[in-house]
């Protein structure tokens, strides 16, 4: 019973926190409502969820810069962790098929958020260059889950290249991040909801501009690498 009451909490505070974003975009030139609408949407289900949870690395960003923040993806439970915790203005880049969830995907559009359509490929191009020019007229920055998909093991999988190509053409370094303990909480399929303190770790930004679109790969591997280490730093920290 636990768990449908924490997709009935998500539900009634996605509803309520979108009216008022609604209501207040038309005075939300710069995103700063919607972004402060964000942060309060997701620490307002982590607090109905009884979900504690910290911040280690914070020191390693820059104030005022714009950046790609990589994740690995465990749990829904990411989503609100990384939006209450990443301290400055943020929108993820979300698959298409959230556009077809009534709602939620009204206020994901109007908060700025971008949808990548993954199944084909000229069309995802096209969703990162549109989102790309966007971040000139509106600085924010991005959340990605290099993964693609929540894991089914909690061991993080090969991380795709997408989001590090946008980082390398936007010239925005790239910062590695491990949301830690999500997991355990919830498992993806599973209709157990075990609360845990959690932490949302913060790996120093790794500069884009000094790497071009040939050497990718090797990024995307130097990212993973970093988010591995986060994870199993805090794994062995217990």
């Amino acid at each position: 019973m636990r768990l449908y009451w924490i997709y009935f909490i998500i539900t009634l505070s996605t509803l309520f926190f979108a009216l008022i974003g609604f209501i207040l975009t038309p005075f939300d030139w710069k995103g700063k409502i919607w972004a402060f609408i964000v942060r309060t949407w997701a620490k307002s289900i982590l607090s109905a969820a009884n979900l504690r949870y910290s911040l280690k690395g914070l020191d390693n960003l820059e104030t005022g810069q714009q950046y790609v923040f990589a994740c690995n993806h465990e749990s829904i439970i990411d989503i609100p962790l990384t939006l209450a915790g990443i301290p400055r203005s943020v929108v993820p880049i979300a698959k298409i098929e959230i556009k077809k969830i009534p709602v939620l995907s009204w206020a994901m559009l109007a908060a700025g958020h971008i949808f990548v359509d993954r199944s084909n490929h000229k069309k995802a191009l096209e969703s990162m260059e549109k989102a790309r020019k966007s971040l000139v007229r509106k600085p924010r920055s991005i959340l990605i889950f290099p993964e693609g998909t929540r894991s089914l093991d909690g061991d993080i999988q090969p991380f795709k290249k997408g989001g590090i190509i946008f980082a390398i053409n936007s010239g925005l370094p790239i910062v590695p991040m491990a949301c830690c303990g999500t997991f355990d909480v919830l498992v993806k399929g599973s209709k157990n909801f075990t609360p845990k303190p959690l932490e949302l770790r913060f790996a120093q930004p790794i500069n884009t501009k000094q790497y071009d679109m040939d050497q990718r790969n090797r990024i995307t591997d130097q990212v993973r690498n970093e988010v591995v280490r986060l994870k199993n730093e805090w794994a062995t920290s217990d």
